[in-house]
């Protein structure tokens, strides 16, 4: 059973940095996109950053580049998402995400976390 598991949300004033992770377990496919995508009040969830295990490229939405940075570390199944310069707009659930292939569709991915709670106040 695939299970992602995600830490490090909390409340943050605007310019402060957070740290999200995301402890993967349970796949067996060698070839996939892990990532994050994160759920506003009232708004569609859309997807906010992803890294391909096959050539280790990362994919930002245009929203976070230059402030947000994803890394993996292989040997934890970990990806994390390092938030600097943190907006009020990135209020949101943020959820870790898993799939066979790179894409901002949430369709695209297969499994889910069980989200994390981020605000940032002004």
């Amino acid at each position: 059973e695939v299970q992602l598991v995600e830490s490090g949300g909390g409340l943050v004033q605007a310019g402060g940095s957070l740290r999200l992770s995301c402890a993967a377990s349970g796949f067996t496919f060698d070839d996939y996109c892990i990532g994050w995508f994160r759920q506003a009040p009232g708004k569609e969830r859309e997807g906010v950053s992803c890294v391909s295990s096959s050539d280790g490229s990362t994919h930002y939405a245009d929203s976070v580049k230059g402030r947000f940075t994803i890394s993996s570390d292989n040997a934890k199944n970990t990806v994390y998402l390092q938030m600097n310069s943190l907006k009020p707009e990135d209020t949101a659930v943020y959820y870790c995400a898993l799939g066979v292939r790179f894409g901002w569709a949430t369709g695209e991915y297969d499994y889910w976390g069980q989200g994390t709670q981020v605000t940032v106040s002004s």
